[in-house]
Formats: structure tokens, C-alpha cells, sequence
């Protein structure tokens, strides 16, 4: 758990206060507030990071939030307090949010909520999953993710746009090193 480690200091301590510094209240709670919702528990929503890692940190709620968006996909959720059967649980939650179509770029490492290394990135997969949610029929949270926009172009308007040059590129006319001198002349 987080009380495991020894006391950052030095560089070490300076990243954890930048990582902290990140952690948003706000999105914490709504996170939590989703949760109760779904699962229909009564617990503590607050946001605050004490309270964010009490909720979660043997990973029984994640789990039963997965199972709660698609039956079975978490096969067992283990219910003793033991740091590995917790740390089963939470990356028995990370694989079912990954099949659930969160992307692995928004999930989060398990010492990050086991050790308490980094809240921000188990709220930043909750509100990922949050937005995935209204595929299976459940409330979301989040911003309504984007519909895919696929475009087909013709062969006649894809060898048109060949032929234009933007100027967003640039353009080197005139750019020339003459007149330029840098410096004294060097003397023998």
C-alpha cells in the first residue's frame, strides 16, 4: 500500500508534487458520484484524494462496476484485503476496461491506485470509461464522444489536391545568406 514505501525526497519528491498537482477534485468526485450511480451503493463521493484512494484502492468497486457495465467480465473479484488479491482485482478491472473499449493510453498503471503513485490517471480511466458507458446502455459521464467522420475523395479531386502548393509551409523565396557576415574576418 502506500504507507509501504519509504518518504520521497529530492527529485523524486519534486515529481510526485508535479503528478499531484494534476489531480483534479471536481473530476475525482463526479468520477465517484458515476459510480455510486451505476452500482446503486451508498458510499462516501467526495473527491478528495484520501477519500478517492479509500474507495477504490482494493479495486471490489472497480470490478463491480465493469460487471455492472457487461455481466461477467470480471470472473472472480476477490474479497480478501490482501495487497495481491487487491492488486488482482484492480488489474482484472484494467483488462475488462481495455475490452470495454477504453483506449490504453487512458488507463493507468496498478501500483498507481495500489501505491497511491498517481490518482490522476485512475480518474482520467474512470472518466474514459464514464464516456463508454452509454454503449452498454448505462449513464455517462464526460463529453459525448465524437461519431467517426470518414471522408471519400475521387481520383480527380485527390490528383488536384497534388498539384496545389500551400503556403502554410512556407516559402524560402528570397532567403539567401549574402550580406551576412558573422563576426571578425580572420587574421594571419
Amino acid at each position: 500500500m502506500a504507507n509501504n514505501r519509504a518518504t520521497k525526497s529530492g527529485f523524486a519528491a519534486e515529481a510526485q508534487r508535479k503528478i499531484n498537482a494534476k489531480y483534479s477534485d471536481e473530476l475525482a468526485q463526479e468520477s465517484l458520484e458515476w459510480v455510486k450511480i451505476i452500482l446503486g451503493e451508498e458510499f462516501d463521493v467526495s473527491g478528495d484524494m484520501d477519500n478517492f484512494y479509500e474507495v477504490l484502492r482494493d479495486g471490489q468497486v472497480l470490478c463491480r462496476l465493469v460487471n455492472n457495465l457487461k455481466p461477467g467480465v470480471v470472473k472472480k473479484v476477490n474479497n480478501s484485503q490482501m495487497a495481491f488479491k487487491c492488486m488482482e482485482n484492480i488489474n482484472a478491472f484494467l483488462e475488462a476496461v481495455k475490452d470495454l473499449g477504453v483506449p490504453a493510453q487512458e488507463t493507468f498503471q496498478t501500483v498507481d491506485l495500489w501505491e497511491r503513485q498517481n490518482l490522476n490517471s485512475v480518474v482520467i480511466c474512470l472518466q474514459s470509461l464514464g464516456r463508454k458507458a452509454g454503449n452498454y446502455g448505462k449513464p455517462s459521464i464526460g463529453p459525448k464522444e465524437a461519431d467517426k467522420n470518414e471522408r471519400h475523395f475521387s481520383e480527380e479531386k485527390l490528383k488536384a489536391g497534388q498539384t496545389i502548393i500551400g503556403l502554410q509551409m512556407g516559402s524560402n523565396k528570397g532567403a539567401t545568406q549574402s550580406g551576412i557576415i558573422m563576426g571578425n574576418t580572420r587574421h594571419m
